[in-house]
């Protein structure tokens, strides 16, 4: 007689399977709750002011540290959400394709100079999405900038402007800054742009100022001429700081006074310039874009500081002489809901991480491993049409909360970037009728990849440029 004691123990075990992939992600893989309600109301729920407020600092065992906001808060109030939210996408795969227009040129040896050829002077990193921002004090004025580790030149729009975008502060006026100083076409800083980012600085209508130039593939630009003034972030004071002061400057760069370089150039990069301050490091915490939520922008080193909740895990940064300015990482891997997926991609190189790309991008093959892998554990919920750069959507607006597979990105050496479950999914629309899985396909195998910010929300970023390597730790953002 066959014992019924293991039949029924295994049809007990199929029932909770079944029980279990109910909601469309199994019991047996890593998953996360996002409470569809709050991430609405983080997303799309505050009041923006319609200036830029002046951000906190402080100064903490010999580190600087910063308040970082969302530019929301530079760019007024925001009437319609979704056209918003669309619009980002839009501008956000623009930005992707100038930015591996540039990264080509550059490998290929076909960057020109200035007067030849308009081309971005920085990375091809387009302000428009970048969107992160701390207030500094120049010259004696206070500036909001926008975050970019994909840029060098720290710039500013500054008076007599022959064309200037709308922005929230008064335009820097360097005529009335005793400490502001022209910096010379003739001058050691001036020929180092060549070098630094692939575009020389050129004598204009002054023989004795260094003129440059950023343009944009999509229109947006700062022309104007290098100098040097006192800058303070926070308590602490910068001497004879080098930035560019843009008299001719025009885009979607919300309601900042210009941008702050954290790239990897020698001389013109702010990390550069205050390597004797700071030793080289620097580490940011983004924040969500709910009204109260606040990230902070520490530049030193001692980890004392941070408020990691997890171990800091640190990959090497990969050298790239032709790409110097970028900071590059080996992606060894990504797993989904604790599931490792295999794909040929992960050994055929680097992969950019940029604080100013939104969304991150990953090579075809990378990323249909990880499109099937993730439709395969979140399985029976309503799909949804596709939207610009984003084809894994779903209809999830019948929904109070469901479990969504945990995303992780390994690089060489163990390190992992944890995905926060506020970065897996994008709200299309804000009654997520439209909410998409928050990665994109590059439109070929051999184009760079690149961690946006969008997936590097809640998680403390620490680059050091003197040991040359990148730390991850998870940390719940917050400036105080």
């Amino acid at each position: 007689m066959v014992d019924a004691k293991p039949v029924f123990q295994v049809l007990l075990h199929l029932l909770f399977l079944c029980l279990c992939s109910a909601n469309g992600v199994q019991s047996f893989k890593e998953k996360k709750v996002l409470k569809l309600q709050q991430f609405r109301w983080r997303q799309h729920g505050g009041t923006r002011s319609t200036v830029c407020l002046s951000q906190k600092s402080r100064k903490e065992k010999g580190a600087t540290i910063l308040e970082i906001k969302h530019r929301d808060y530079c760019s007024g109030k925001i009437v319609d959400w979704n056209k918003k939210q669309q619009k980002r996408l839009i501008f956000d795969d623009l930005h992707v394709r100038s930015l591996q227009s540039q990264l080509k040129n550059r490998v290929s040896g076909r960057i020109k100079d200035a007067s030849e050829a308009q081309i971005p002077l920085t990375s091809g990193i387009r302000l428009q999405t970048l969107n992160y921002i701390v207030t500094v004090e120049l010259g004696g004025r206070n500036m909001t900038v926008i975050v970019d580790t994909g840029s060098d030149l720290t710039w500013v729009q500054c008076q007599p402007c022959k064309l200037c975008y709308n922005q929230q502060e008064p335009l820097f006026n360097s005529s009335a800054s005793p400490s502001y100083k022209s910096v010379l076409c003739n001058s050691s800083t001036c020929q180092a742009l060549q070098f630094d980012t692939g575009n020389s600085g050129a004598c204009g209508s002054n023989p004795t100022s260094c003129n440059y130039v950023v343009n944009y593939g999509d229109g947006s630009y700062t022309h104007g001429e290098l100098g040097s003034d006192h800058l303070s972030l926070g308590a602490t004071p910068v001497n004879n700081f080098v930035f560019g002061c843009g008299r001719n400057n025009k885009g979607l760069f919300g309601g900042a006074s210009g941008l702050m370089g954290l790239g990897r150039s020698e001389s013109v990069s702010l990390v550069s310039q205050t390597s004797a301050l700071f030793g080289g490091v620097f580490s940011y915490c983004l924040p969500t874009t709910e009204a109260t939520a606040s990230g902070s922008l520490i530049m030193g080193g001692d980890a004392s500081i941070y408020k990691n909740s997890t171990p800091i895990s640190y990959t090497r940064m990969v050298p790239n002489p032709e790409l110097s300015s970028f900071y590059f990482l080996n992606l060894t891997g990504i797993s989904i809901g604790g599931v490792a997926l295999q794909a040929q991609s992960f050994a055929s190189g680097g992969i950019l991480i940029d604080s100013g790309t939104v969304i991150s991008r990953l090579a075809p093959s990378v990323y249909k491993a990880v499109k099937a892998e993730f439709l395969k554990q979140f399985s029976g919920y309503p799909p949804a049409p596709g939207f610009s750069i984003l084809d894994t959507c779903f209809n999830l607006s019948a929904y109070q909360e469901v479990s969504i597979p945990t995303l992780k990105f390994h690089f060489e050496g163990n390190a992992e970037l944890n995905v926060d479950v506020t970065g897996v999914f994008y709200l299309v629309k804000t009654d997520a009728s439209q909410i998409c899985l928050a990665l994109a396909s590059l439109s070929y195998e051999d184009e760079i990849g690149i961690i946006g910010n969008y997936q590097q929300k809640n998680q403390r970023v620490i680059y050091n440029t003197k040991d040359s390597k990148l730390g991850f730790a998870e940390e719940s953002c917050s400036f105080i």
